[in-house]
């Protein structure tokens, strides 16, 4: 037994933090803004008088969204001086994730790209709804709009990603099919390979934030990509190795060059084949996977 007293506001917090973290992920696309959420949130709760709050699992999601918001408004202007395509920051998950198909599409990195498209109200109502199941009035008292108003927004903002989102489902099994395909290819250099594994009509968006050299905008059509991809990993010569990883709920593969992490890879796909390739070079973007990944796969 410990010797200290329990904590109610530490103990609801800690409960509800894998929660929270995950709102605030999918409404940023950051984990590290979405840490700083957290740190917000929890300054705020622990001023609050516990007694007076019914359900404290929404009140926290209250004050995490609100924080959330405010935040995307500083980082539309982070993102319109961002050099070249911006990406969300990749995010290793569990393997179980993928077992939770709803939560781990939501997080995918080709969802959290469409959820980029909405305004930052549509966003968190689409979040709160559709990824958590969360009430119209418990939305509402988190955006400040009436449960009537959170409805339309709800209703606009789930046609709108509908429209965007992939044409059928696909399996961890299929995905990490066509990894693997990628994979060999990008080992051994074989265009003819790594075409047989790309649909026609794909698009590759890398991101490097100024930092490393990435694509300026998005690569389009198979030709292409595979020009890209092995010209861009071949030409430095130094010992490449691509492994197996779970990010964002799903397979990706995490690319070395000379033994340190060079990028994340996610990608999206139907038929069969890739229809999106995300490639996040950008250091800053990377301190969580590097800090996270198993020195098995360095």
């Amino acid at each position: 037994m410990s010797d200290h007293p329990a904590d109610p506001a530490t103990d609801t917090f800690v409960a509800h933090r894998n929660l929270l973290f995950t709102v605030a992920y999918e409404m940023l696309g950051s984990a590290a803004d979405a840490e700083d959420v957290l740190q917000e949130t929890w300054l705020r709760w622990v001023k609050v008088d516990l007694e007076q709050v019914r359900d404290h699992r929404a009140y926290l999601v209250r004050i995490t969204t609100r924080q959330a918001l405010n935040r995307l408004r500083t980082m539309k202007r982070r993102k319109e001086a961002y050099v070249g395509p911006w990406l969300p920051e990749p995010l290793l998950t569990a393997p179980d994730v993928a077992e939770n198909v709803e939560l781990a599409e939501s997080v995918s990195m080709a969802m959290m790209l469409v959820l980029e498209t909405l305004s930052p109200t549509e966003r968190a109502v689409f979040v709160l709804r559709e990824a958590f199941d969360v009430g119209y009035d418990e939305i509402a008292a988190a955006v400040d709009k009436s449960p009537a108003a959170v409805r339309q927004i709800a209703h606009r903002a789930r046609r709108h990603v509908d429209a965007r989102r992939p044409r059928q489902a696909v399996t961890p099994g299929q995905t990490r099919a066509a990894l693997e395909s990628f994979r060999r290819a990008l080992e051994t250099g074989d265009p003819q390979e790594l075409l047989e594994v790309l649909a026609p009509d794909i698009v590759l968006m890398s991101d490097g934030g100024g930092i490393k050299q990435a694509a300026p905008r998005p690569i389009i059509g198979a030709d292409k990509v595979a020009r890209f991809m092995i010209g861009g990993l071949g030409k430095n010569k130094l010992p490449l190795s691509v492994s197996p990883t779970m990010v964002n709920g799903s397979p990706a593969l995490l690319v070395h060059v000379d033994g340190e992490i060079d990028g994340v890879m996610a990608i999206s796909l139907e038929d069969a084949r890739i229809t999106g390739l995300y490639y996040v070079r950008n250091p800053e973007k990377l301190n969580r996977v590097e800090a996270e990944t198993p020195l098995t796969l360095r």
